[in-house]
């Protein structure tokens, strides 16, 4: 006769109807005192518990009751080998064919701050026994998710007993769950070291995407499998399928837009921004957005902080824009977009909440603090005679939000609260001034502002911003050994000029 084990510490219907399913397959059920009471008090009979398995009660307020030899023996028995098959017969060992567990909920739990009461929760017995099931998955089927009962129910149906493939399935996704569950445990033991000597990361895949980086490379998104971040639970409510560029578009546009409180947009290309803006009201921060680049912005991803109207809707359907981003859209709105059926709409309403970076190298992972939360607007100081007007301060402080966005070396031109010239990925400063204040520039707008990424080695880039008669604030790290030729230039041409102390490289 074939023997299941269950014993889970969520106790509802669908185990109940499971349960009730093996009995009427002739399974004799073994389980723990609290299953095996909720098991009786909902009808069930004949349960046989663990303790008459052990001949041993559970002790230490149930720390202990599934741990024992005649448990495991009968677990982890190879059926296929004799002197296996011999051992447990001579110690009375019955095979347990089927095991269901689940465990003490430390990861439900995690946030609490009672340090007891967490300690508690870390389950021993429970990973210990589907461990030992998921390993001897050639004969035993492991079970810790409720929603596989509906599986084992129809190869039971079809077969008369699970199928090696969903064994092994299942054993898979039994050790990936106690993998994860230690490291829920793991984390929170660590506390706030963000660079232990063991670092590990788990993402549950969340979509296929229609390519990568280019339509010869297969692509996948995983999400944060912690449930953290604002890319994590983002919904998608029309358009094509996403791509791999898609995803990484979305996420530094929204992260740009959300630095401000102000209505906000951003429209970003490869990764980069190509213009920005705040504005009184979303209509005018989303129409300043896409005037700062028009050229880029076709068929770029845009950002906005807001909700979506039904007056931005008809706005955006005169563009060609490739995604749209937004906390939320109003239902009328969304009906005037849906009217382009490739145009596609992500709601995020979460905030950036990953305090660390991720890059892949070969053989590799670099891990960093996210310049995300690393700003202060007051950190800056005046080196030149001349001092920031209040409109220019603002001008400088918004573009230096973006410029953090900006692949380096960066510059951003910005008139007001809207760029006019962006230049990045450049391998020496002075094309990236360059470019970026030719391009601002052609808008022919009065009083301009720039801001770098980083210190400049030479004047020279103060005399690419005099000789265009426009720029008259800077705002630069400082750092360089040629700092005070730079601070002359400025006194020089009569643009101000402040040091903030800190790089914003982006490689």
């Amino acid at each position: 006769m074939k023997r299941a084990l269950i014993s889970v510490y969520k106790k509802n219907k669908k185990l109940l109807d499971f349960v009730n399913f093996l009995y009427k397959k002739k399974y004799k059920i073994i389980s723990t005192d609290g299953t095996y009471k909720f098991l009786k008090k909902n009808g069930l009979h004949n349960i046989i518990k663990i303790s008459d398995i052990t001949s041993f009660p559970e002790i230490l307020d149930g720390r202990i009751k599934t741990i024992h030899p005649n448990i495991y023996g009968g677990i982890l028995a190879n059926r296929t080998i004799k002197r296996h098959m011999m051992s447990i017969k001579n110690y009375n060992i019955d095979c347990i064919d089927i095991v269901v567990i689940d465990f003490y909920p430390f990861i439900e739990h995690k946030e609490n701050k009672n340090h007891d009461y967490l300690i508690e929760l870390i389950d021993i017995g429970g990973p210990s026994i589907i461990r030992a099931a998921a390993k001897n998955f050639l004969h035993v089927t492991p079970i810790v998710d409720n929603e596989d009962f509906e599986l084992v129910i129809n190869d039971i149906e079809n077969f008369g007993y699970t199928s090696l493939k969903l064994r092994r399935k299942l054993a898979v996704k039994a050790f990936f769950f106690t993998s994860y569950y230690d490291n829920i445990i793991y984390k929170y033991l660590l506390g706030k070291d963000k660079f232990p000597i063991y670092f590990n990361l788990f993402f549950k895949k969340k979509m296929e995407l229609c390519y990568g980086e280019n339509p010869h490379q297969k692509a996948v998104y995983y999400s944060n499998h912690y449930g953290t971040g604002a890319m994590n639970n983002f919904q998608q409510l029309n358009g094509k399928q996403l791509s791999f560029n898609n995803i990484r578009d979305v996420d530094v546009a929204w992260k740009i837009v959300t630095q401000f409180t102000e209505p906000a947009c951003c429209s970003v290309k490869h990764s980069t921004p190509c213009g920005a803006a705040i504005g009184k009201d979303i209509i005018e921060a989303f129409k300043k957005t896409y005037e700062a680049d028009p050229i880029s912005s076709f068929g770029s991803v845009i950002a906005i902080n807001t909700t979506i109207t039904s007056e931005l809707a008809k706005e955006i359907n005169l563009l060609f824009i490739d995604v749209i981003i937004a906390p939320d859209c109003e239902k009328n709105a969304l009906k005037i977009l849906k009217v382009k059926k490739k145009l596609r709409i992500i709601k995020i309403n979460k905030p950036i909440s990953d305090k660390t970076e991720y890059v892949q190298i070969d053989g590799g992972l670099l891990v960093q603090d996210s310049d995300y939360f690393f700003h202060d607007e007051n950190n800056y100081k005046i080196v030149t005679k001349k001092n920031f007007s209040n409109e220019d301060k603002k001008s400088l402080l918004f573009a230096n939000k973006v410029v953090k966005y900006v692949k380096s070396n960066a510059i951003v031109i910005a008139k007001g609260t809207q760029t006019l010239g962006i230049s990045g990925g450049q391998t020496n400063r002075i094309w990236a001034a360059s470019q970026a204040i030719n391009r601002a520039l052609k808008k022919k707008k009065k009083g301009l502002v720039l801001v770098s990424d980083a210190f400049f080695p030479f004047k020279d880039v103060i005399y690419e911003a005099a000789k265009s008669g426009e720029i008259r604030a800077i705002l630069q790290p400082g750092g360089s050994i040629r700092d005070e030729e730079s601070i002359k230039a400025c006194d020089e041409f009569g643009i101000s000029m402040a040091f903030t102390g800190i790089r914003y490289f982006k490689h």
